[in-house]
């Protein structure tokens, strides 16, 4: 609502953080919620004792630290900033007072809740019941459609490979081999970290098996 733009403007703070720093992590209280401004931001969970599992990306216009929301009131998941990121904190009182108040700010976020619970809920049965390579196809395909392409045509986010496993839920070793089976394939195009994609039609043909 306009007539609560002063209140957010009085109760926010602007925050930079480093690619490759920790934002919060697993375990930790929370004390607020995160809109990014620039920069992608990567929320991953402890996946076994030395494993993780990247459970999304926020990028410009999203939000993050909302899975602390719950009665809990501690994060159960991560937050690294991918590339340099420039956020906006709103302290949690604050950001529960405003819900309180703003029906429209309200049903945004239900039905930012609902869109992701449908995707994770996706996520898990992949993990359940699709091969590696489709997978890793269907990330590639994902990863191209909400970051785009540079003018180069690559995907407009570069992972390293260690972070393209923990997003599909494999070892590192195994999804080196599936990248360099599809360069092979000629479905898609890498250039050290970064990766076009050649192929779309037969690249979704794997997700399908």
């Amino acid at each position: 609502m306009p007539e609560w733009l002063p209140a957010v403007t009085t109760h926010r703070k602007n925050l930079s953080f480093k690619k490759g720093e920790l934002i919060f992590h697993e375990g930790e209280a929370v004390k607020g919620i995160y809109f990014v401004y620039q920069g992608t931001v990567k929320v991953h969970k402890k996946w076994g004792s030395e494993k993780e599992l990247i459970i999304r990306f926020a990028r410009q216009g999203s939000l993050f630290g909302h899975r602390g929301l719950g009665q809990d009131h501690h994060y159960p998941i991560s937050a690294t900033a991918l590339s340099p990121v420039e956020a906006c904190y709103i302290d949690l009182d604050f950001f529960q007072a405003s819900l309180k108040v703003n029906q429209g700010l309200s049903q945004g976020l239900l039905q930012f809740f609902a869109d992701e619970l449908q995707k994770s809920e996706r996520k898990m049965r992949d993990l359940a019941h699709m091969q590696v390579k489709g997978r890793v196809a269907q990330a590639l395909l994902q990863l191209r459609e909400d970051f785009g392409v540079t003018p180069d045509g690559y995907i407009g986010l570069t992972l390293s490979r260690q972070d393209l496993a923990s997003l599909v839920g494999a070892t590192y070793e195994t999804v080196f081999r599936i990248i360099n089976e599809l360069a092979q394939e000629k479905l898609i195009l890498v250039d050290g970290k970064d990766i076009a994609i050649a192929d779309a039609i037969k690249l979704t043909d794997y997700t399908k098996e």
